[in-house]
């Protein structure tokens, strides 16, 4: 009997929440990895029941720079006196006691990196913290073979940057079959409620959207996107579901008609992003609507599932939002959603991951 190959995947987030690296270590299970994923335990953590091994620390700090130098010691002693293993290191602020046990172990590392970390919005306005960043990531990122990213842009940029061939492996997610349900005029922002997500101006756009808005997600400016809703006396039209599992969060989108991503330009990170939550709508056969950075527009004219915003003015995002619960496209939009379903799939997209593993 073959003896399975042992791998250590670490991350700075709530395990149960991260639907990339539950995927990613979904696929190194089905590879015949012995996995292993660590993370943090938050007061507000789900208990998980998935086929292979989690280990949660608990920090005395859970934000800021106290909360890195903790969560970097602990991990840095927890991986030196495990087992010898594959170490998946899961974006930059887990990179740097990934490498250091690596080197002092002899053991193979793998870079995911989930976004263009130094060019977050958290950072561009912090020079002095970005800098810090970018001097990990310029002394590690060149000495490291197996690298790979989420889109094609960041996968340039880093390869412009430091000369390091980065695979792409884009966030989608596994693929459904068609169904839908009957739907009304429903709005769905899923993800991550922080700044530069377009949210404040969509909430000031559906004053004028004849339609609901759905909000599933939390984060930073949660509490002040609540009391806007509250302000504007949108609470009728507005609702905030928090955060959901995977499986209500696909139940709740099918119903929408459309499905938004308005990632603003604030830093290269979302100039070049390409979030799960464009193909999750997609796979729930809901037409989107983006703003017009480079990847989703790609997306969205290649497969001509939805439509593309060039302004964030509220006046304009509702006028766009109107024309398309209307429009005699739709669809033609929903069909183009299945078709696009079949090839934007993870089914499809872990094959590159096999690549990468195999060859280490």
């Amino acid at each position: 009997m073959t003896k399975k190959r042992h791998i250590i995947v670490s991350v700075t987030n709530d395990l149960c929440t991260d639907q990339r690296v539950a995927k990613v270590c979904q696929f190194l299970v089905n590879q015949g990895f012995e996995v292993e994923l660590v993370g943090r335990l938050l007061p507000n953590s789900w208990k998980m029941d998935v086929g292979y091994t989690t280990k949660r620390f608990r920090l005395l700090f859970n934000k800021g720079p106290l909360f890195y130098i903790n969560y970097s010691i602990r991990l840095f002693f927890y991986l030196l006196f495990s087992k010898k293993a594959i170490l998946l290191a899961n974006d930059l602020d887990t990179l740097l006691p990934n490498y250091l046990v690596s080197k002092l172990k002899g053991s193979p590392i793998v870079y995911d990196s989930h976004e263009y970390f130094t060019e977050v919005p958290e950072l561009i306005h912090r020079p002095k913290i970005q800098k810090i960043w970018e001097s990990i990531e310029q002394t590690i990122l060149p000495r490291i073979k197996s690298c790979y990213t989420v889109s094609e842009s960041i996968a340039k940029a880093y390869q412009e940057k430091y000369a390091v061939d980065f695979k792409v492996v884009r966030n989608l997610p596994t693929q459904k079959t068609k169904d839908i349900p009957p739907r009304n005029s429903t709005i769905i922002y899923q993800g991550a409620l922080n700044i530069g997500r377009g949210l404040e101006a969509l909430i000031t756009a559906m004053k004028n959207v004849n339609g609901s808005l759905i909000i599933a997600g939390t984060g930073d400016i949660e509490d002040e996107l609540k009391k806007q809703v509250k302000d504007l006396n949108l609470q009728t039209k507005i609702t905030f579901l928090g955060r959901l599992d995977s499986k209500a969060l696909t139940e709740i989108t099918k119903t929408a008609m459309i499905g938004v991503s308005l990632e603003e330009e604030l830093g290269l990170n979302y100039t070049f992003a390409l979030p799960n939550k464009l193909f999750d709508y997609i796979q729930a056969r809901v037409p989107v609507l983006v703003y017009q950075l480079p990847e989703m527009k790609k997306i969205v004219k290649d497969y001509a599932v939805g439509e593309v915003l060039e302004s964030h003015d509220p006046n304009v995002l509702a006028a766009k939002l109107n024309e398309m619960l209307i429009s005699d496209q739709y669809e033609t939009w929903i069909e183009n959603c299945d078709k696009a379903a079949k090839i934007l799939n993870w089914e499809k997209e872990q094959e590159v991951l096999k690549t990468i593993f195999d060859s280490i």
